[in-house]
């Protein structure tokens, strides 16, 4: 494939930078409760860089049982492998839009979102392209062109994704539109879940990342700086949200520790990455002095941490963290 051309990786830039500004005032704090702390991460070290003239922002990560990671590269339409030992192999590309993408919302540019991977090795992978015939939710199979499984609004930015491996169900987090769509794993017409007004944006970026965990959807909102849980009622159907976590402007994409319900949460203007408690206190246990650069994913496999950065600010070292969690059984 071509690589984006500068005036992608500009805009980026320019349009996150932008938003970021007006999301966090001079005087504002990223989080409310976060302190510096060692935290309890070790051995932290960036794994992989990454290409940022070929577009290769990490948007979102799932991670195999060897310890590969799966990436979305944003900017160059891509799903990557990314190896235990750091090396970088494109798995998949998905199509290019007739008009370059000039439509898809904010940005003004086709990108790669969510991603997950099914117990029977089948990915899906979110792509936002501002136009009706690609954009929604594809599936990738080993030996086939990816196939778009759902379509979603060409008006809107499906980004975070999830999968409830219990019933079958995708959900899918819409930034734009401030929505949480369902759809199976086998695919069809996506049923707005949840439109509730926590899920809204305040002009940039609602709705975001998304994990099912204890009976619940779990979602941010990165406007909001917000950490939300939404029962997963019989039948499927959405509760009320719960506000578990706030003042955390810039949060994106998260993952469980496997204590309860404590998270590490990515915080992408901030260039943080933040631990929230079960009682919704926050500390700050990685920031730039690691290496971050706009955080945008975390993922964890047993005791290892995997953290992606994104550089959508920076524009200068797109890359993967790892590092490991302290007193993890």
């Amino acid at each position: 494939m071509s690589k984006p051309s500068s005036k992608i990786i500009k805009t980026v830039a320019l349009v996150a930078a932008a938003a970021m500004a007006t999301a966090l005032p001079a005087n504002a704090t990223p989080t409310a409760n976060a302190t510096s702390a060692a935290g309890p991460l070790t051995d932290v070290r960036i794994a992989t860089h990454f290409d940022l003239s070929a577009g290769q922002l990490p948007e979102n990560i799932a991670l195999l049982r060897d310890g590969t990671a799966l990436v979305t590269f944003a900017a160059g339409r891509q799903v990557a492998h990314v190896t235990p030992w750091g090396a970088t192999r494109i798995k998949a590309t998905l199509p290019a839009p007739a008009d370059g993408g000039v439509h898809t919302p904010v940005l003004g540019f086709p990108l790669a979102t969510g991603i997950v991977h099914a117990p029977d090795g089948t990915v899906y992978v979110l792509y936002a392209t501002g136009t009706a015939d690609l954009t929604g939710l594809w599936r990738l199979l080993p030996g086939k062109a990816p196939q778009r499984i759902a379509a979603l609004p060409a008006d809107g930015m499906p980004n975070g994704l999830a999968l409830d491996r219990h019933s079958g169900q995708l959900y899918i987090t819409d930034s734009v539109l401030g929505t949480v769509w369902t759809v199976p794993t086998s695919g069809g017409t996506p049923t707005a879940w949840s439109t509730a007004p926590e899920l809204a944006s305040t002009g940039f970026l609602g709705a975001n990342g998304a994990k099912v965990h204890g009976g619940a959807l779990w979602v941010t909102n990165l406007d909001k700086g917000t950490l939300l849980r939404i029962p997963i009622r019989p039948g499927n159907r959405a509760g009320v949200p719960q506000l578990k976590a706030s003042g955390m402007t810039g949060i994106d994409d998260f993952a469980f520790t496997g204590r309860g319900n404590e998270v590490l949460a990515a915080l992408n203007a901030p260039n943080k990455i933040v631990r929230i408690q079960s009682d919704g206190t926050t500390t700050t246990v990685l920031d730039t002095d690691d290496g971050l650069q706009n955080p945008t994913s975390v993922a964890l496999r047993g005791k290892e941490v995997y953290v992606l950065s994104a550089a959508y600010t920076t524009a200068t070292d797109p890359n993967l963290l790892r590092a490991r969690l302290q007193g993890h059984r």
